[in-house]
């Protein structure tokens, strides 16, 4: 990467909850037990389908994927959230910055692919069952998987070389407790027009095209259903589906809620902002591996077993 064009790499500062610094290490704990819940529920769900052979299938091969991409959003924001926090720990370079900010947007567009490729499991299973183990083969998977983490990191990988060439002159001060693009291109005093259009192109090819192919997904799948005849196949058809259907609107809700705030919301309170940025980001590692708990019942039996035999060995 080039030098920085002021010839010292820029200092920022993050933002907690603005007025509430007093309160700070009370509002860590809220923050550190949702981080808790995310490693913990996303790490079981990676155990029980490693260690449950019948659950070596595409579906829950994909499942693994959405666990390990939440697992990285996690780990990508706690350093500098819990850090803020507890420590006061404000300042970050612009070395850590662009290295965080480059790992939540690339686990942010694997999330998306990884929604998408569920989707394309659910249509293959309902809409072309006999072909399912002929098209979803192990090679398949790992071509898919594969093709998602370079898709992700290859168009994220630009932004901080692009953000490394401008100058920064303005207020140092960023708007959350962790770096996104967005919010680290607005302190540039530099002609940064390259670097939004940029983003721009990334996100609609990304989570807009995402977003639409599942949607269109899922028209041919309720075609599909609405057809068979019996109401018994339909009900177990729409119940496959009832999961992903939920995390998909757990993670596109609050990622239509952002972009709708910036929007037409920039004037508004400081809060809502950095309220609607951690939900965006914190809520989907929290809720998926519940969702899939609750509404599959091979996960939920394989965290029950596990649960109970970890019991069993303390209290025999």
């Amino acid at each position: 990467m080039p030098p920085l064009r002021n010839g010292s790499d820029p200092v920022f500062l993050l933002t907690g909850f603005p007025g509430l610094e007093t309160y700070h290490p009370w509002i860590g704990i809220p923050f550190f037990s949702v981080y808790l819940v995310a490693l913990l529920g996303n790490s079981a769900i990676l155990w029980v389908i490693k260690t449950n052979r019948r659950l070596h299938e595409p579906m829950y091969v994909f499942l693994s994927m959405l666990a390990t991409t939440d697992l990285g959003l996690s780990l990508s924001t706690l350093p500098t959230v819990l850090g803020l926090f507890w420590l006061n720990l404000r300042e970050i370079g612009f070395g850590a910055c662009a290295v965080q900010l480059f790992f939540i947007h690339t686990f942010s567009f694997m999330e998306s692919s990884v929604l998408l490729a569920m989707a394309l499991d659910r249509y293959i299973a309902i809409c072309r069952p006999l072909q399912y183990t002929s098209l979803l083969t192990d090679s398949a998977l790992v071509k898919i998987g594969l093709a998602i983490a370079v898709r992700s990191s290859a168009i994220v990988f630009p932004t901080p070389w692009l953000l490394r060439r401008y100058r920064y002159c303005k207020s140092n001060l960023l708007s959350h407790s962790f770096c996104l693009h967005q919010d680290v291109l607005k302190l540039s005093c530099s002609n940064s027009r390259v670097s939004s259009i940029y983003g721009l192109c990334v996100v609609l090819s990304t989570l807009v095209v995402d977003s639409l192919l599942i949607l269109l997904s899922y028209v041919k799948i309720i075609r599909t259903v609405t057809a068979i005849a019996s109401r018994e196949e339909r009900t177990k058809a729409f119940n496959t589906c009832i999961s992903h259907v939920c995390v998909v609107l757990i993670f596109f809700i609050p990622v239509i809620g952002v972009s709708m705030a910036h929007r037409f919301a920039r004037h508004s309170s400081a809060m809502v902002h950095i309220l609607m940025a951690d939900v965006y980001l914190l809520i989907p590692p929290v809720l998926n591996p519940i969702v899939y708990s609750v509404k599959t019942q091979p996960i939920r039996k394989g965290v029950w077993r596990a649960f109970g035999k970890r019991k069993a060995t303390r209290f025999p």
